[in-house]
């Protein structure tokens, strides 16, 4: 069996755009799909998909380690959220292949099941609230969902630092929800990288009279040090990782003690095999392992892969609905019971694209809202449950 071509899709998604990959072989019918949207370099990304094609052609797609290794290397400039992600969507599609060629969900080839489920946080969840009593009220209707947790960014616009006023309405906002689903589910508060040390330090000790399960990236990522000072100065947990790419930069924060929480993303960090590996060396120090997990289908399915392999697999991050043709797009499938998502049992990823409604939903640029003050904008007014 040999890799013939690939092709990339760009899908609109209202807060992003989704990227697909699709690696073809010489056997008919035989091939596998990969995700790696990133926001706001859509068209970057998918162009470096393409640019590892040469990589790709007429070798055998299941030597996947062969392949990772040498399109890590060959990048010379290594690392980096776009060689990393364009990486990661062609290793998990190479994993969706040999699935499918073997007969078997990807989950069986990294060593087989630990669980039959995993247990959901949302994100998403609050859109579109703007008051805290609105918050409040969308958190009851998320709990009753079936969720163990809620996360958002209470920050509005503020960068670096913040104005007391501001603290004083993120701090309203939280206490509402903490009051409302206190007892029946856990509250995580994101930060999205906003604030420096003191300010990161300040709002950590003020939260933590709400018992909140993690405090997620306080302080811009590049800075590990400056996070494992505010983990050592704060009295709630630290989680981080989304924007790290690779398991040498997870090394790092392992070496810092900068966190107790890790959140690499499959469609960023390196892909399935790059996650478990990251996931392997965050159970040597005993550190639970919760993906960032905010992208379209094929990254959740792929997810739920590890998720079904990794010993010390926490949680899973949900959107807790999403454009209503992210089920025209794509033959998601998703078992939603008692807040968990079941591991599917479907051949390699269990998952493929519908490229005929892909083509309905063209790109659309986006911009960043996370320090605009409109991250409650999140979902468009027609936004639907997918699972």
């Amino acid at each position: 069996m040999k890799i013939t071509a690939i092709k990339t899709f760009i899908c609109h998604a209202y807060r992003t755009n989704w990227v697909f990959v699709k690696v073809y072989t010489n056997i008919d019918g035989l091939y596998g799909i990969g995700e790696a949207t990133l926001e706001y370099k859509e068209h970057t990304v998918a162009q470096a998909c393409h640019d590892l094609e040469g990589l790709l052609v007429g070798k055998d797609p299941h030597r996947i380690e062969e392949f990772w290794h040498l399109a890590y290397r060959e990048g010379y400039w290594r690392g980096g959220a776009v060689l990393m992600s364009a990486i990661s969507a062609i290793e998990m599609a190479l994993w969706d292949i040999k699935g499918k060629d073997l007969g078997v969900p990807v989950y069986q080839l990294l060593g087989g099941k630990v669980r039959e489920a995993i247990p959901c946080y949302a994100n998403g969840w609050f859109a579109p609230a703007k008051t805290p009593d609105e918050f409040a009220e969308k958190a009851k209707q998320a709990i009753e969902i079936g969720f163990s947790a809620l996360k958002w960014d209470p920050f509005g616009s503020s960068y670096l630092q913040i104005s007391r006023k501001e603290l004083n309405e993120a701090l309203s906002c939280v206490e509402a929800v903490y009051d409302s689903v206190k007892h029946k589910a856990d509250i995580i508060i994101e930060a999205h990288g906003r604030f420096d040390i003191p300010t990161a330090v300040r709002i950590g000790n003020a939260l933590s009279q709400f018992d909140i399960l993690w405090y997620e990236e306080p302080i811009p990522p590049q800075n590990l040090e400056g996070l494992a000072e505010v983990k050592s100065r704060v009295n709630v947990p630290v989680s981080a990782g989304e924007r790290l790419y690779n398991r040498w930069d997870f090394k790092r924060l392992f070496e810092l003690k900068a966190a107790d929480f890790i959140q690499p993303d499959v469609s960023h960090a390196g892909g399935i095999m790059e996650l478990k590996k990251i996931a392997a060396i965050a159970e040597s120090f005993h550190i639970p392992f919760c993906p960032h997990n905010p992208s379209g289908p094929i990254a959740n399915a792929a997810t739920l892969q590890l998720a079904a392999c990794v010993p010390n697999f926490y949680l899973l991050e949900t959107m807790s609905s999403d454009v209503p043709w992210r089920s025209e797009i794509s033959t998601e499938n998703i078992q939603f019971e008692k807040g968990k998502m079941v591991i599917p049992d479907l051949p390699g990823l269990g998952i493929d694209i519908n490229e005929k409604e892909i083509e309905k939903y063209p790109y659309k640029a986006q911009e960043l809202r996370h320090y605009k003050g409109n991250l409650t904008d999140i979902r468009p007014e027609n936004a639907k449950s997918y699972f």
